[in-house]
Formats: C-alpha cells, structure tokens, sequence
C-alpha cells in the first residue's frame, strides 16, 4: 500500500487516545503494518516512554519516520491531551526517538484518512443510501472522547479535516433529550455533544435518564452499562444506549448536512463497533435522516460502523506517506 523511498523505512505508526495508544512498524516499502502493540496511557509517563515499551515488547527495529494520531488538536509543538495527563514537545520527542521526521495529526484526521483505503470487510453499512464518488465524506465516533473529521475533495483526491467537532453543542430532539440537557446544563454550564455521545458521557447520560425518570442510578461503568443494555437485563441500562444511539444519529446528520458528505458517513471510535447488529436496529439511522426539509437528502448519505481492528495506524501512515513526498 505504501512506497515511497526505501532509507524513508523503518516507520512508526501511532494512534494515542485518551485510555490506550497503538503503535506500529512499516519495516520497509510494500510492506504491511506490522508489530502492532497497545499500551495503556497510564501505565507510562509520555509518549516517549510508551513508544520505547513498545519496541521493547515488540523487538520492533529504530525507525526513521514516524506518524502518529492523537486525541487532541494539533495548535502547535506543544501538546498537552485533553483525555490523559500526557503534556510533551513534537520537536522534543522527534529529537529523542532520533527521527528524521515525526508527523502529529488528529486521532480522526487519521481516522478520515483510512477511509478510502478500507475495503467492503472493513465496514458494515447500517440503513440506506449509497455513496457519490467524488463528494465529502464524515467520521464520527464516541470512545473516551467524541472525534470528529471528515474529507473534502481537493483536485483528484481528497484533503482531511482537523477540527473538535465532538464539542459542538448538543442537540436534544425529544421532550426526554430536552429534560437530559437541562439537567447536564445546570451542572456543566454546556452540553457538548461529547458529554452524553463518550465512555465517560454515557455513564453520565445512564445518571441523568435516571434522575429525569425519577429512577435509582446504580454505580455501573460504561462497560457495565453496555453489557447490560445489551442483554436486557436492565431497563435503564437499555434505555441508556437507546438514547445515545438517537442522540448520535442526530449529530452525525448535523454532520452530513454541514460537509455535504454524500460520499458517506462513517462511524469510529471504541463505543459503537462494540454494539454489533443491536446498533442497526436502534433509533440511529431514524435519527440521522429527521431533519425536516432534508430528510430525503439524507435518506440518500449511507452511513457505516468502521469495522477494521486499526484505521487510525493506516491513517497515519497515508498522514506519513503525505509527509515525506512533499518534503
């Protein structure tokens, strides 16, 4: 998939999350991704000290190059993560790992990069529509934060996104989503989307719904919340996710409708690939085309659950491959 000179290799690939970050080796031209290993981010100081475990682990060979995504706006050479207390230097790191170029992109700028390259096994489309080759395309996906990004056409190809989507404010649509973001306002000042539509949103909406139903919250995670809303075995639990399927329905069609994304819109992230065929039959895909005047525009967008094991290593190694022939 990916050429390039051959003293560009060995590159590293990286995707760093808010819980967990991947890394990964190209050894050499044509050759596939390789040595894929996740680290918990809590376990290690910084970027620096994950990437040295990993090639510990891995017995992956010094690279040269490197590509990484990470949950966090890109603003400049200092970063500091909005989901992990990692705060680090690009230039810093570059100059410690002994590398001739060190890319940083948005977790879901790399997340839109893969798209093009995902085949038919690597999604799954939920609901109608079909893809307009040439037109803009959307990702969206809760995890332990909401990313968002997107593609817009740019000569023959495609140019990416690098925006903080997922803290656009939220939009309720039921008499219940109204009553939810009431209460989420009075406590935080402002609903993001990504205060309910996260890991950490959804425990929060599962207090919420609660609260609003006049119901006991038990202490559940968002893992709890999941497995039990996915079995039946709890109302709340099931009214939870039901919930959060609507409400990300309604913020990926805001998204569609804002990029024009007849190309498609895809959905990423650790939170829904884990929802399986349930997430087709909830309020989703109802949800994405009930915007009124454009429900028929939006009936035609196909909307996808990402089911590659890692999309954001292949995006940042297209962010990497980009990088090194413009250089």
């Amino acid at each position: 998939m990916f050429s390039g000179p051959a003293d560009s290799y060995p590159r590293l690939l990286g995707d760093i999350g808010g819980t967990n970050a991947r890394f990964a080796l190209i050894a050499a031209p044509g050759a596939p991704i390789s040595h894929i290993a996740s680290l918990a981010c809590a376990d290690y100081a910084g970027p620096l000290e994950a990437i040295r475990a990993w090639r510990e682990q891995t017995g992956a060979p010094a690279p040269r190059n490197g590509a990484v995504g990470i949950a966090n706006p890109i603003t400049g050479d200092a970063l500091r993560l909005t989901n992990n207390p990692w705060a680090f230097s690009i230039e810093a790191l570059r100059r410690a790992l002994g590398l001739e170029q060190l890319v940083f992109v948005n977790d879901f700028t790399a997340l839109a990069l893969s798209l093009p390259h995902l085949t038919d096994a690597e999604r799954r489309q939920t609901g109608r529509g079909s893809c307009v080759p040439g037109c803009a395309i959307g990702v969206i996906g809760p995890g332990t934060g909401l990313g968002v990004s997107g593609l817009v056409v740019a000569g023959t190809g495609y140019v990416p996104l690098g925006g903080e989507g997922g803290h656009v404010s939220l939009a309720p649509h039921t008499d219940e989503e109204f009553a939810l973001t009431a209460l989420l306002l009075r406590e935080h000042g402002h609903v993001s989307a990504e205060r309910v539509l996260s890991g950490p949103g959804l425990i929060s909406l599962y207090r919420a719904l609660a609260q609003v139903r006049g119901e006991t919250a038990q202490s559940l995670d968002s893992a709890a919340i999941t497995t039990a809303g996915l079995a039946g075995t709890d109302a709340l639990c099931t009214a939870t996710l039901s919930t959060f399927c609507a409400l990300l329905g309604s913020v990926a069609g805001n998204l569609a409708l804002t990029l024009g994304a007849r190309g498609g819109v895809f959905i990423g992230g650790g939170i829904v690939p884990r929802l399986g065929t349930w997430f087709d039959q909830s309020d989703f895909r109802a949800r994405f085309e009930a915007k009124g005047r454009f429900t028929d525009y939006l009936a035609q967008v196909p909307t996808y659950v990402i089911t590659a094991s890692n999309p954001a290593l292949i995006g940042a190694a297209v962010a990497l491959e980009q990088a090194i022939t413009h250089a």
